[in-house]
C-alpha cells in the first residue's frame, strides 16, 4: 500500500470504503450530501485516475470539435468530469446528480450551463430523446447507485450517431456488479441498440481503501486498485421507405 501522508489518505480511505459498503440508495445519496465539500481532496488523496481516462477515451472517438458537441454528465458530483472536459474544449455542459450538496459544488465551478438534481433508476433524465452528442457516466455505476436497468436511458437522450462512455470498478467487491453491467451492455448491443467503440481496462484506477481489495499477484500490488471505461456509439438513425430517418430504440431491454 502507498505510504499515507498525514491523516489525509487514511481519512480518505475510510470515507470510500464506507461509501462501497452502501448498498442502499437513500443512504449512499445522503452519504454523498455530508461528503460534498471534503470528496474533492479525498478522491485527490486517493489519486482517483477515472475522470481524467474517461475523457481522454471520449476524444479518441468525437468525430467533430470538443466545443460544437453538447454533453451531459450524469452522476456529475462535484464537477470532476467537467473541470477535464472543460480543459479539452468542450464549452456545452449539462449536468444531472442525485445530491443536492454535490451539485452545489459543481454549480460553484461555472463550468455547466445546465444542472438537474435527478435520482437515475428511479426516475428518467430530465432531457428530451437525442439531445446530446456524448453522455459520461464516471464512477455511478456499482451497487447501491446507478442500476444496470438505467443504461437505456442514457441512450434515449444520446443523438443517434453519439457516443456513450460508461466506467466501474474491477476491484474484488465490485466484480459481482460488473458482470451484470456487462451482461446489460452486450443485451443492447445485441439488440442493434449500439455499438461498442472501445472497452479500456486500467490498472491503475485509484488506490485500494484496504488490502482486502488488492488482488495478490497482480499489478494491484502497488496499491492501486483496478477500472474499466466503456465506449459505445448509438445506432446511427435507419432510413425507410421516403427517406425520412427511424431511429433505433433500446426502450424495453
Amino acid at each position: 500500500m502507498a505510504q499515507e501522508e498525514g491523516g489525509s489518505l487514511s481519512e480518505a480511505r475510510a470515507r470510500v470504503g464506507a461509501l462501497h459498503g452502501i448498498t442502499d440508495l437513500a443512504q449512499k445519496l445522503l452519504f454523498y450530501d455530508r461528503w460534498a465539500l471534503d470528496y474533492d481532496q479525498d478522491v485527490a488523496a486517493l489519486q482517483y485516475r477515472a475522470p481524467r481516462l474517461a475523457v481522454d477515451c471520449l476524444m479518441q472517438a468525437l468525430p467533430g470539435p470538443p466545443h460544437a458537441a453538447l454533453i451531459l454528465d450524469v452522476a456529475c458530483g462535484t464537477g470532476l468530469v467537467a473541470a477535464e472536459l472543460q480543459a479539452r474544449g468542450f464549452l456545452q455542459l449539462h449536468g444531472v446528480d442525485g445530491s443536492p450538496a454535490m451539485l452545489e459544488q459543481a454549480r460553484a465551478r461555472g463550468l455547466y450551463q445546465h444542472l438537474s438534481l435527478c435520482t437515475l433508476g428511479q426516475e428518467p433524465l430530465p432531457s428530451s430523446e437525442g439531445t446530446f452528442d456524448a453522455v459520461l457516466m464516471v464512477g455511478a455505476l456499482s451497487d447501491g447507485q446507478v442500476p444496470c436497468s438505467a443504461i437505456p436511458e442514457l441512450l434515449r437522450v444520446t443523438k443517434p450517431g453519439g457516443l456513450v462512455c460508461l466506467t466501474t470498478r474491477t476491484n474484488p467487491s465490485n466484480l459481482r456488479y460488473k458482470e451484470a453491467l456487462e451482461a446489460t451492455l452486450d443485451r443492447l448491443e445485441q439488440a442493434g441498440a449500439w455499438e461498442r467503440v472501445v472497452a479500456w481496462p486500467v490498472d491503475q484506477w485509484e488506490l485500494a481503501t484496504s488490502e482486502l481489495e488488492l488482488v495478490p499477484g497482480t499489478s494491484n500490488s502497488d496499491g492501486f486498485i483496478s477500472g474499466i471505461i466503456y465506449l459505445y456509439q448509438k445506432q446511427k438513425a435507419a432510413q425507410v421507405e421516403g427517406g425520412r430517418p427511424s431511429p433505433q430504440s433500446p426502450a424495453g431491454l
